[in-house]
């Protein structure tokens, strides 16, 4: 990424930099071409700055920010070579009355645009609570400025931020399926994806539960398919905390009941295997409790289910004895039981 950067910022800090050394030879509009200079001097400051800090910046809104710029940098320098022009030349040279302030204006969004840029990628600790505000290059769309910042906090934010981070992407996702496919082509797969694996658990939560509501689609499917979710899901489903499981199935559902292909990546995974093991696991608790175990041939399940069912009853005649207990009782941890539901959706 980093690589990457310097090198498309390559142009347009040359085109800054001819502008502000020829900005002092204009002949006409002498007074417009240096405050031209002036603007051009404080974004090439900027995007030296952005070179300096290529690795920390957020590929999809520094590619179009970087590539707008070059466009306006190329324009200031094609009207101060003109307002250079002397003798015939100058005759024939004609410079629109509105050009300098059209070009000063766009060089003034150029220089908030990288800016904000420079803020968003830095990281939460480091703002001191800055309000990032809208860049000027979304002013027509918003809502892709927020889905950008939420995006560069899940890349270089605390877990705290990123956990965040995750939840406003789940609402966005939630209430419109063009967010979705914003959130996707804006590359936020790849950071809830790491969330999923390395945050804790609320986190890993939202990132699953966004990751199930943006495949509504077969294209939307692939592209997070072709991100690795069937590995992350399988490790979740193998070790991760039980409410973080049952997200994760229902999210498998959900990307499977868009994409039936998909189903053949999961098996790939193990997270059929690990989805049909949760749901074996319910239903021999389930039918457990009405087993009668013998004396002979036991075996450990057997016996540890037994002692359950035995320690169930006890807590049963007990509460008959005293209703006092029934709060305490009935605040015991069982599995839910949600899960059983979503994997006989998702692999039948």
């Amino acid at each position: 990424m980093g690589d990457f950067v310097k090198e498309i910022l390559v142009k347009p800090i040359q085109y800054a930099d001819e502008v502000v050394k020829l900005a002092d030879g204009a002949i006409s509009f002498r007074q417009d071409c240096l405050e031209v200079k002036t603007k051009s001097e404080k974004l090439v400051s900027l995007l030296r700055q952005a070179a300096r800090a290529s690795g920390d910046l957020y590929e999809r809104p520094t590619r179009r920010i970087i590539d707008d710029t070059e466009q306006v940098l190329d324009k200031a320098l094609t009207l101060v070579l003109k307002c250079r022009a002397n003798g015939i030349a100058r005759i024939f040279t004609i410079i629109p009355a509105g050009a300098f302030r059209k070009i000063t204006q766009q060089l003034e969004n150029s220089i908030g645009d990288v800016s904000w840029l420079l803020r968003v990628s830095t990281p939460a600790d480091d703002r001191d609570d800055e309000y990032l505000g809208l860049p000027p290059i979304a002013a027509n769309e918003p809502i892709l400025c927020l889905i950008w910042e939420q995006i560069a906090i899940l890349c270089s934010g605390t877990i705290e931020d990123r956990t965040d981070a995750a939840a406003s992407l789940v609402s966005l996702a939630r209430d419109n399926d063009r967010y979705g496919k914003l959130i996707i082509e804006e590359g936020g797969v790849g950071p809830l994806l790491r969330l999923a694996k390395e945050g804790r658990m609320e986190g890993q939560e939202s990132a699953a539960r966004a990751i199930g509501l943006l495949g509504r689609d077969p294209d939307s499917v692939e592209q997070i398919v072709n991100a690795g979710v069937c590995q992350v899901f399988a490790k979740i489903l193998k070790e991760g905390h039980m409410k973080v499981q049952v997200v994760v199935a229902w999210a498998v559902s959900e990307l499977a009941a868009h994409h039936r292909k998909c189903q053949d990546h999961f098996a790939q995974s193990n997270v059929i295997q690990l989805l049909v093991s949760h749901l074996a696991f319910e239903t021999i608790q389930e039918h457990s409790k009405y087993a009668i175990p013998t004396k002979h041939a036991m075996s450990i399940h057997s016996v540890v289910m037994a002692n359950n069912q035995k320690n169930d009853m006890d807590v049963t005649d007990a509460n008959y004895r005293n209703n006092e207990q029934d709060d305490e009782c009935k605040s015991k941890i069982q599995r839910p039981r949600g899960c059983q539901r979503i994997v006989k959706c998702t692999i039948w």
